[in-house]
Parts: structure tokens; C-alpha cells; sequence
């Protein structure tokens, strides 16, 4: 179906030849040579090395390009949400709504647990690839209610067992006792908001979060949540915590958790001040700086649309280039220095001092001996190529490992999580200077002098 298809939009003067060439096409003569998934790659370096048949490998550029570029931007993305966080807060992905669409949002889901979330909203996500899926109450939910005899049911047996418990009208009576305590009028606590609440209490006892700002947080979101949290722990139940979606999300979390203290003083509830404070609302980069510049109490962030939309950069530019053709090592050129292919079959060395930081991506070709830790190196730094300069690497690591021959995957391949723990661990070992994500110190990217060589008389040849 698919070559009658190419029939009817090619035009009528293709030689049938080729469509009949196109009907034996297999897999059998393609080498695939990459980069382990999630591992930090560098401009100019290439992390994936197709060779066979000309016409196939030509085939297969745009499918791969597809499948690494947004992969690749959005794993990017949020890793520097990650490292803006910090390694305390939990961050949750919720761009479902905003995606590009099912396949990308699946895509962002995956990709953003690799680059270093904890969560995503999306449930599909979860069940295809084992994500942690967490969510919280919607405002939705909170509106529908007006008030409490609208909850059904209202009871809730003790957790060690017992007579069930009115939770709604418990809670009411801890409302009272909450707002003496915050000195903030009881008739400004919505009553509506309250028994959603409540009901989502009765429902989930153990995973009970309260959304606070679908009216006031300060008069009625966080009374209401304390006083039904009260209530559940009097039946030995303990609340997860709370969601902010608006206003001031870091001097608004200070206050929270101020009131949980106070609360759990009070009260004799110890574990009430550690209650879990997320914050969501359109979470940017600048968010996650402001709120390290003025200091929180957020322990989840929930990011959305700046995740999976990545407006700082909407499309990452890996390109796919031809580099040696029937055993001859060939060079795209241009007068654009950074655009110029480097030419042959490479072998890429990441090169690490003796703290364990990678220090420099060492490309050479396919046949030269691999470099070896301690040993002296002269090489041709990008962009500084008018130059040598010489390295001793206290650790050389091969990057490329072949995953794919004679139509087979020939390396066991990672799930997710391990792919998301070589990535994590991949970061952890680069160098301050260069994870800074505003004037970061830039990563060298080499050539062997043999490599250099070849770029050279190549380029020379084609004046």
C-alpha cells in the first residue's frame, strides 16, 4: 500500500526499478552507533552515527530527526528546571493541556522524567511508561459545591476501626476552633469550599490535598483545609498538603506554612508543620529564580506550558549530514565556520580531570587509537582551530556504543528510570561553571590532529 501510494504522488517517469527496489528494502545492512540515552551531549558532537546503503540512511533522516529533537529539547528544558529547583523540591510535569498535541504531550511527559521530574499529571503517561502519576482537586470541584448538605456521605470510621464519624460536622467544629486561632472570621469561610473538602476527605483519607485559592486562601482555603485536615487526624488519618494556583506563590507559602506551625502547636499535631506545600500557575524559569531570590517553604512545583511548549527555545537544530561515502570521507562546506560538517567516520572521547568533571569532547576518527588517561594530547579545539593545545585527561570515556546491526538491537536496551539515572548522573558530574544557566563557562569540543588534518585537506580540495 505504501509503494502504490509513492506511485500515485511521484512522478509518472519513475523508473519501476526503483519502486521495485523499494519492496526488498530491510534493515539487515544498517549500523546504528550512538550515545546512550540521556547522556549530556554537546554542539557539534555527533550522538548518533547511521552507516549502510546511501538511499536507506537517506530514508531514515527524517524519522530520526523527529524522534531526537523534541525529545532532546524538552529532556534539555527540564533539566535546567531541575537544576534551578534544586535536589529537595519534587517537580511535577502538568503540560497535557497545553501540548502539541497527544503525541507531543506524551512526549513531554517522558522526555521531562528523564530530564529530572518526579511526577507527571498525565495518566497515560503513567500507564505506558511507568511514570509516577500525581494530580490534585480542581477548582471545578471546589465550585460545585454551596454547602455542607450537599455532602454525601458524611461519615468516615476511625482509621483502627470503630463507629463511623460525621467528618462534616467535625470539621465545622474545628473551623471554629482554626479561626479563633488565625483570627479571621468564621462567615468569611465558604461553606461550599468546606464541604468540597470534606467530601474529598470521605473519599481519600489517606491523600487528602486541598486546592486553597479558589476563594480566599488566607479567609477560607486555608481554615477550611486545616480544620478538615484536624478532623481526619482525629480519626487517625494524616493530609498530604496543599496546592496554590495564584498570586504571590512564595510569600504566600511562608504564610502557609507559618499557620501549619501554629496549628500543630496548638493542637498537638507535630507532623502538621511538615505538611506538603505545591505551588502551579504558568511556572517559568524566572518563577523558580524568584522564588530562590526571596526564599519559600514550596515543596512541589507543578510546571505546565514553560515545560512542554519550551518558549526559550521552541525547536533544538540536531541535524543529520553525510560524512563519508563508499570509504571517502567527504565535508559539507560553507563560509559559516559553526555550519561546516566535520568530515569521516568518528569515534568521540569524553575526556574528565582527575575530580571526575568532563573537561572536553575529543572527536577523532574511527581507525585512530583511542586515547588513554595520563596521556599527553595535542588537539584542535572548535572555533580556536588556528591553534593546538594539549590536555591530559585523568579519565577517557568512549561515548558511542552500537545498538543496532544487521537488523538487530544488538545492546540490551535501558527502561525509562535508568535512563532517567544516567541522565541525572551525567549532570551531577559536569563542572558548576558549565551547568550555569545564565554565562555558563562553554564546554570544549576537539578534534585529533589526524582529524584536523583531514578537515584541512579536504577543505583545501574543495577551493
Amino acid at each position: 500500500a505504501d509503494i502504490a501510494y509513492l506511485r500515485s504522488v511521484l512522478p509518472s517517469s519513475t523508473e519501476e526499478a526503483f519502486f521495485e527496489y523499494l519492496a526488498t528494502l530491510d534493515a539487515s545492512e544498517v549500523t546504528v552507533t550512538a550515545v546512550p540515552e540521556g547522556s549530556v551531549v554537546f554542539a557539534r558532537v555527533p550522538f548518533l552515527r547511521v552507516k549502510g546503503p546511501l538511499l536507506v540512511v537517506q530514508l531514515l533522516e527524517t524519522m530520526l530527526l523527529c524522534l531526537v529533537n523534541y525529545a532532546s529539547l524538552v529532556a534539555t528544558n527540564a533539566a535546567r528546571f531541575r537544576f534551578l529547583a534544586g535536589p529537595d523540591v519534587k517537580l511535577m510535569e502538568i503540560g497535557l493541556r497545553r501540548a502539541q498535541g497527544p503525541d507531543g504531550a506524551l512526549s513531554a511527559s517522558e522526555y521531562s522524567y528523564i530530564g529530572g521530574f518526579d511526577f507527571t499529571s498525565n495518566v497515560v503517561a503513567g500507564k505506558l511508561y511507568g511514570i509516577p502519576v500525581r494530580g490534585t482537586v480542581a477548582h471545578s470541584f471546589v465550585m460545585s459545591f454551596t454547602s455542607l448538605e450537599e455532602v454525601q456521605p458524611r461519615e468516615l470510621p476511625p482509621l483502627a476501626g470503630g463507629e463511623p464519624v460525621d467528618l462534616a460536622a467535625s470539621a465545622e467544629s474545628w473551623l471554629r476552633r482554626v479561626c479563633g486561632l488565625l483570627q479571621t472570621p468564621l462567615e468569611k469561610a465558604n461553606r461550599g469550599e468546606l464541604a468540597a473538602f470534606v467530601s474529598y476527605a470521605i473519599t481519600f483519607p489517606h491523600d487528602f490535598q486541598g486546592l486553597l485559592d479558589t476563594y480566599c486562601v488566607r479567609r477560607s482555603g486555608l481554615p477550611n483545609f486545616c480544620a478538615v485536615a484536624l478532623a481526619l487526624h482525629q480519626l487517625g488519618y494524616r493530609a498530604i498538603g496543599v496546592r496554590l494556583d495564584s498570586g504571590d506563590l512564595a510569600t504566600q507559602s511562608k504564610e502557609i506554612r507559618r499557620v501549619f506551625r501554629a496549628c500543630g502547636a496548638r493542637f498537638q499535631v507535630p507532623w502538621f508543620e511538615n505538611l506538603s506545600i505545591a505551588v502551579s500557575n504558568d511556572i517559568s524559569e524566572q518563577s523558580l529564580e524568584e522564588f530562590n531570590r526571596e526564599g519559600s517553604e514550596i515543596d512541589v512545583i507543578g510546571v505546565g506550558t514553560h515545560l512542554v511548549t519550551c518558549p526559550l527555545q521552541p525547536s533544538l537544530g540536531c541535524v543529520y549530514k553525510l560524512v563519508e561515502v563508499n570509504g571517502s570521507p567527504c565535508l559539507k562546506l560553507t563560509e559559516d565556520e559553526e555550519k561546516m560538517t566535520i568530515p569521516g567516520t568518528k569515534t568521540v572521547y569524553r575526556l574528565s580531570d582527575a575530580a571526575g568533571h568532563p573537561f572536553m569532547d575529543l572527536m577523532a576518527l574511527e581507525e585512530e587509537p583511542a586515547p588513554g588517561a595520563g596521556q599527553e594530547l595535542l588537539v584542535r579545539v572548535l572555533g580556536q582551530l588556528g591553534e593546538t593545545s594539549k590536555v591530559v585527561p585523568a579519565a577517557v570515556e568512549p561515548l558511542h556504543h552500537t545498538y543496532f546491526r544487521d537488523g538487530q538491537v544488538c545492546e540490551p536496551l535501558p527502561s525509562l528510570l535508568e535512563v532517567k539515572n544516567h541522565a541525572q548522573g551525567s549532570l551531577r558530574k559536569l563542572s558548576a561553571a558549565h551547568c550555569r544557566l545564565r554565562d555558563p563557562q562553554p564546554y570544549p569540543v576537539a578534534l585529533t590532529e589526524r582529524l584536523h588534518q583531514l578537515l584541512v585537506e579536504l577543505r583545501q580540495a574543495n577551493q
